[in-house]
């Protein structure tokens, strides 16, 4: 199990919920597929760092700052004596490598994935250094989509493709490591340097009245539900889910989207689309949350 376990950001968790309520822009719409997709590509890597047998620490998701410059590591993993950061790209289809930028073959370019590993790498052995560690820095920029082709990349350059992966994690699990204090100071330092981006910075414009409210699927997001016995059942894909769970779902919805909102038994009835009863709604804030303040002026916060 990873030290620092990887989550999806408050971005991406306020994208997912806009992208299926909201009608984004072109842009906007796109630009969440493409932090899905990142992350989506980082949890397939995490599967195959769960497996290493040689002992370590992983690191996922560092944000860290020093001097000034903040810097993010999508994985990094802690040997004896040894750190390996990793830049993890899902990117898909025929790409041409160029010393500024990967150059889609359909027109697009992407910055260059080892220039931000070399960034990383380089301020990462600056904190270290700031803070009385001197320990070598490897790394490597992985692409980890099967449908991913790079042409004329040079020779040696950190990179591993999907098709090495598993020689890559083989060579990873023959590393001697025999992990000492050391080490383990290093990875709850790092951790505790670790910070929390704000979610709202790139997240599109939106009010309370603007957003679709309703009962959404939680497996393929449709508005389409009946109700049967005390589930949601979705029309299009069949998924059953229990009232209460879908009611405390959207209960998060709303804590996440209106942080400065109170969670109130009209509010959740307005959110949910009116398709649950008050009566019910109010049953279950009561027994899942504290209730604060009585009557009409009453309203729920985490136990």
């Amino acid at each position: 199990m990873a030290y620092k376990p990887r989550f999806e950001t408050g971005e991406l968790l306020i994208l997912r919920i806009l992208d299926k309520r909201m009608n984004l822009t072109a842009e906007e719409h796109q630009y969440y597929k493409n932090k899905e997709k990142g992350f989506e590509g980082e949890f397939q890597f995490d599967l195959l760092t769960e497996k290493l047998q040689s002992e370590c620490f992983i690191l996922n998701d560092l944000l860290l700052e020093v001097n000034n410059s903040k810097f993010q590591i999508d994985t990094t993993i802690i040997f004896q004596d040894i750190i390996y950061p990793f830049e993890v790209k899902n990117y898909e289809g025929d790409f041409l490598f160029k010393p500024d930028c990967l150059e889609k073959i359909s027109g697009k370019n992407y910055k260059n994935p080892l220039d931000q590993l070399k960034r990383s790498k380089f301020l990462l052995r600056q904190l270290l250094h700031n803070l009385g560690y001197n320990i070598p820095i490897e790394g490597s920029v992985v692409f980890i989509n099967p449908e991913f082709t790079l042409y004329q990349t040079p020779l040696n350059e950190p990179i591993v493709y999907h098709s090495q992966l598993n020689r890559f994690m083989k060579k990873l699990n023959r590393l001697p490591s025999n992990i000492t204090n050391r080490e383990k100071n290093i990875a709850d330092k790092l951790v505790s340097l670790h910070q929390i981006e704000s979610p709202y910075i790139r997240s599109p414009p939106y009010e309370y009245g603007q957003i679709k409210k309703g009962i959404t699927c939680a497996a393929c997001n449709s508005f389409s539900l009946f109700v049967s016995g005390n589930k949601f059942v979705c029309i299009q894909c069949g998924h059953p889910e229990e009232i209460e769970s879908a009611v405390l779902r959207n209960v998060e919805e709303i804590k996440l989207l209106f942080p400065e909102k109170r969670v109130t038994t009209n509010c959740v009835y307005d959110w949910c689309g009116e398709v649950v009863s008050k009566k019910k709604i109010n049953r279950i804030l009561t027994k899942k949350f504290k209730r604060m303040g009585q009557g009409r002026f009453s309203f729920y916060v985490d136990n």
